[in-house]
């Protein structure tokens, strides 16, 4: 049995869950509303402000498809009432990034500027010139985003300059064995 799949989703105050056919489930609260289609497979039920995810059977798509699907309306709840924010850090000497406008201009040891551009639902903030934060309300938008920015320059082993995020390790790699190898 799916452990996460039994559990049931509390729907907090100031959220308003809505399940169409075809299992089309519309969250709205405070910070905006997220739309999202699950397989008819399984049943999405609400009841006294809890939502329940059932499956038919003990096959083995209903099996996967049971938390998985319980995990991305509970991020749908949590994304409308608190959002999520990723934190990228940049590292390198002259690696930094400034706010202007909607826009993020990063210098990153090119020859030009990247510039990276706020979306309708992805904000954009620079707390410090060496830090970019990703801010949103969908789980997985947010995370591509910010996928997108660190592939503008990713970290590499040796010096481990470039953008990773925040909490990363970044396995750093001997350099040269330098004078005095034996050839």
């Amino acid at each position: 049995m799916s452990r996460i799949g039994l559990k049931p989703i509390t729907v907090p105050a100031g959220v308003e869950i809505n399940v169409s056919d075809g299992n089309v489930i519309t969250v709205k609260g405070p910070k905006g509303s997220l739309t999202k289609s699950f397989s008819p497979v399984l049943s999405i039920a609400v009841e006294n402000n809890e939502i329940k995810v059932s499956r038919p059977d003990d096959e083995q798509l209903s099996k996967s498809l049971h938390g998985l699907t319980r995990t991305l309306v509970h991020n749908m709840i949590e994304g409308v009432v608190n959002g999520y924010e990723k934190l990228l850090v940049i590292e390198g000497t002259g690696y930094r990034a400034a706010k202007q406008g909607k826009d993020v201009i990063l210098n990153l040891g090119y020859s030009h500027q990247v510039v990276v551009s706020e979306t309708d639902t992805i904000k954009l903030d620079v707390p410090q010139p060496n830090q970019i934060l990703v801010k949103g309300i969908d789980k997985q938008e947010v995370g591509q985003f910010a996928c997108e920015i660190r592939a503008k320059r990713p970290p590499e082993p040796y010096k481990g300059k470039g953008i990773r995020y925040d909490g990363e390790v970044i396995v750093r790699k001997a350099g040269k064995a330098g004078k005095g190898a034996k050839k």
